[in-house]
């Protein structure tokens, strides 16, 4: 039997056990997006919901609808698709202000519905296929409207959530009747996440809220997400995830500066002599200002970014870390080289290229027989990826035309 109509079956039985018991569950106080109360926030993360029209997703019984109409004066659309539980909350709350119950499957209704203000689900999003209800919502919602979604993280036998869109078996208990199997997709926060933003929502928030026994294993899940604007004319692009890439690559530059007597080489305090250079700042600089950047900082020269020519790019592996390095040519500069304070490499001196002195840094030893083939020098070896020539100097990319 397919998962949706297996749980179709599993809350029309559900809704029949409660209507033979004539439990109606009291309309709350505030909403409750996890099974226990006063955990987590309330009917806030909606946003102001006075006068707006809202979306319940799987209503059930209708007492969270209910009580957005009563206490927010929300207009509530209460769709409910099992009809035991659409019988339970018409017999209870048909005369109520400001909340349309309507039995049918939520991705059909929708499809000829008005938009909405925002939209929630309690606990029911994980019963239908996520590939067919995040297309219909995000349709059904107004650009910039808030789809709030409470869902099941971690189950009671401390099973967690899957990295894979699938569903999986999971039980609805009752107290004196045997349990219910339904079928749920348990997903992963960053699946959910990856899922709503293929599907035009970005997610500003996922909570994770334990039971409050910690002998319980349950973890129920906040989502807060928002409807993002019809795609504009321009092709848009966004990170994989919100998670930051892990750290694996290090970039730097070298800069050869050739004068009459030879080229420019430091003393770095562990002992290694070296071309001027050093780490790309994390600010958007270019090769060639931060060439010039730690040429000044190093050695007190001052040089011009259309002085520095860019020879290309060394990439070897050192510990795990890729690094990166780009070699430059410096044509011209100002001042005499000189210690600088607080700097880790200073004594600077010129040395002519048939008396390269022995230490040379592993960067540095890269850049130069990059630069010049015939320079007899050992390193480690790297791989070379020469600037085509004549190419322009780097600039920005902002996407802009």
């Amino acid at each position: 039997m397919p998962a949706e109509d297996t749980n179709t079956r599993a809350w029309q039985i559900y809704g029949q056990r409660q209507i033979a018991r004539a439990y109606t569950p009291p309309i709350p106080d505030r909403l409750n997006w996890t099974p226990w109360e006063g955990t987590g926030p309330g009917a806030e993360v909606l946003g102001d919901i006075t006068g707006r029209s809202l979306l319940d997703i799987g209503s059930g019984a209708g007492h969270h609808a209910v009580h957005l109409a009563q206490v927010h004066g929300a207009h509530v659309t209460a769709i409910e698709l099992s009809p035991t539980q659409h019988e339970r909350a018409v017999s209870a709350h048909t005369d109520v202000d400001g909340v349309e119950f309507v039995h049918a499957d939520v991705t059909e209704y929708l499809a000829g519905s008005k938009q909405f203000d925002a939209a929630y689900a309690i606990g029911t999003l994980a019963f239908m296929d996520p590939h067919r209800s995040l297309p219909a919502l995000r349709d059904s919602l107004r650009a910039g409207a808030p789809l709030i979604l409470s869902l099941l993280h971690t189950d009671l036998h401390g099973r967690g959530p899957s990295t894979e869109v699938a569903p999986r078996e999971q039980m609805i208990l009752l107290r004196d009747d045997p349990p219910l199997p339904t079928q749920m997709w348990v997903l992963a926060p960053q699946l959910w996440e990856d899922l709503l933003t293929e599907y035009g929502f970005r997610v500003e928030a996922i909570d994770l809220f334990p039971h409050p026994d910690e002998n319980t294993t349950v973890i129920q899940q906040l989502i807060r997400a928002r409807r993002l604007p019809d795609r504009p004319a321009r092709v848009s692009s966004r990170p994989r995830s919100s998670r930051a890439p892990a750290a694996h690559a290090a970039v730097g530059v070298g800069a050869i500066l050739l004068g009459k007597r030879g080229i420019l080489l430091g003393r770095h305090h562990r002992g290694t002599l070296e071309l001027p250079g050093g780490s790309v700042e994390a600010t958007g600089e270019s090769f060639e200002d931060t060439v010039v950047r730690e040429l000044a900082e190093e050695t007190g020269l001052i040089a011009r970014t259309d002085n520095v020519e860019l020879l290309g790019t060394l990439v070897d592996h050192v510990g795990g870390v890729l690094r990166v390095t780009v070699g430059a040519l410096v044509h011209a500069w100002r001042g005499q080289p000189s210690t600088q304070p607080d700097e880790s490499i200073g004594d600077w001196a010129w040395y002519p290229l048939d008396q390269l002195p022995d230490g040379l840094f592993v960067c540095s030893a890269q850049i130069l027989t990059s630069w010049r083939p015939d320079l007899s020098i050992d390193h480690t070896p790297a791989r070379f990826t020469p600037f085509a020539h004549g190419s322009q100097p780097s600039k920005p990319v902002d996407g802009q035309v």
